[in-house]
């Protein structure tokens, strides 16, 4: 497992069977899977859903994360898929914004953006909304993105720079929507 992990020491300990040390895990990391998993899905009750489906499969499949990857990226892999399957079985119902996030750091928030962005990210395709939540509000770098993704950097930058348009588009911006330093 990597040094430069600062969840190192923790991940180790719960993988020995140290509920403890999972449950600081957890409390290390909620807020900002919710972020995730709310701006993904556009839904407060669905993304507490997700999340709780995340660690539920972390703890289950702690014994496989072999530190070859930042533990937070490997767990926000599994929340975005517990998402991706959560989006998959949901019964259509009228759009839920998810108007305010849990985590502090989430620039929608510090923004105070409207639903009206909510509802143009919820408009993006999958892999475009992923993208742009990893790195404009999570604020991960492209590698941890296409980690994350499971993609390559370059696809990362291209689903990024077109769902960036498509955003400022729907927005009617005219152009660019700022960067995510900006957001």
């Amino acid at each position: 497992m990597s040094g430069s992990d600062p969840d190192a020491p923790l991940v180790r300990r719960a993988q020995r069977g140290d509920r403890l040390a999972f449950e600081r895990l957890v409390d290390r990391h909620q807020h900002r899977l919710f972020t995730l998993a709310a701006r993904t899905l556009g839904s407060r009750n669905e993304a507490e859903d997700a999340v709780q489906e995340a660690f539920l499969r972390a703890w289950r499949n702690l014994g496989s994360f072999r530190g070859t990857a930042l533990f937070s990226t490997w767990l926000y892999r599994i929340c975005v898929n517990a998402a991706h399957d959560l989006r998959e079985r949901r019964v259509p119902e009228p759009a839920e914004a998810a108007e305010t996030a849990a985590d502090a750091r989430d620039r929608f928030v510090e923004r105070e953006l409207s639903g009206e962005l909510q509802r143009a990210l919820g408009e993006l395709d999958d892999d475009q909304r992923r993208t742009v939540v990893l790195c404009d509000v999570l604020g991960c770098s492209y590698a941890e993105a296409a980690a994350t993704l499971d993609v390559a950097e370059g696809t990362v930058k291209s689903r990024l720079f077109r769902a960036r348009r498509e955003l400022a588009q729907r927005l009617g911006t005219g152009g660019a929507i700022p960067e995510s330093k900006e957001w």
